[in-house]
């Protein structure tokens, strides 16, 4: 079993939508399918004769040996998953990869977003049904991870704060800001709050309105996006 595979890149091309690179390992040469994003820096840098090192999926059928390689272990063993639900091959799998990031494809099976998934080329109604089902058992750690993170970035251990917060949130929509303006500042607000005291008569709803307007009314580069 190929677990991963470092060699000096020889080569690199791109047939169809497929993306392949050629390695020079100790004298033998591997021709690996890689991910379009992988494939575009490649071609955008120009790093010919570079070490470069994949994590590899080797399938082997009876007519021939296949070597997919991926930059992180993470990227590989999303591929293994995915290419473990029912009917769907290689291409498919790479395919998926090629057109999400793995948040993207996460977030996708969280709120079972079929049209999405079916804009896959080869992905029609049935798989991406089978897809959503299967993987959403295989990803429900990282589903459960992602939410739990952001959940904590959008409240406080304070309950009264998480109120005042739940208010601001309404007052700035009927102040005709934006949705995406306001979800961007409540991280900041939030590691702001925490650090304040009662004992300093700063924790008012009154100053938590002006801090939010004053990050909302400032240049967006000082705008957590």
């Amino acid at each position: 079993m190929i677990s991963w595979i470092s060699g000096d890149l020889v080569d690199f091309w791109q047939t169809n939508q497929k993306f392949f690179v050629l390695l020079n390992c100790q004298g033998l040469g591997y021709e690996i399918q890689i991910l379009e994003s992988f494939f575009l820096k490649l071609k955008k840098n120009q790093v010919l004769n570079k070490n470069i090192t994949l994590w590899i999926k080797h399938i082997k059928k009876e007519d021939s040996d296949l070597l997919f390689g991926f930059t992180s272990k993470e990227q590989k063993n999303f591929f293994n998953e995915i290419l473990s639900t029912r009917g769907v091959g290689s291409q498919i799998s790479m395919g998926i990869l090629n057109k999400f990031s793995i948040n993207e494809l996460v977030n996708a099976i969280k709120t079972q977003n079929k049209k999405l998934i079916c804009s896959v080329p080869g992905i029609g109604q049935k798989m991406s049904e089978r897809l959503i089902l299967e993987l959403k058992n295989k990803f429900k750690s990282k589903i459960l991870f992602e939410e739990e993170k952001k959940k904590d970035e959008t409240e406080s251990k304070d309950p009264e704060i998480n109120k005042m917060i739940e208010d601001l949130q309404l007052t700035l929509q009927s102040l005709n800001y934006k949705d995406k303006e306001i979800k961007a500042i409540m991280p900041i607000l939030i590691k702001e709050l925490d650090l304040l005291t009662k004992k300093e008569n700063n924790l008012s709803f009154e100053n938590l309105l002006k801090l939010a307007m004053n990050y909302l009314d400032n240049d967006s580069s000082n705008i957590a996006r």
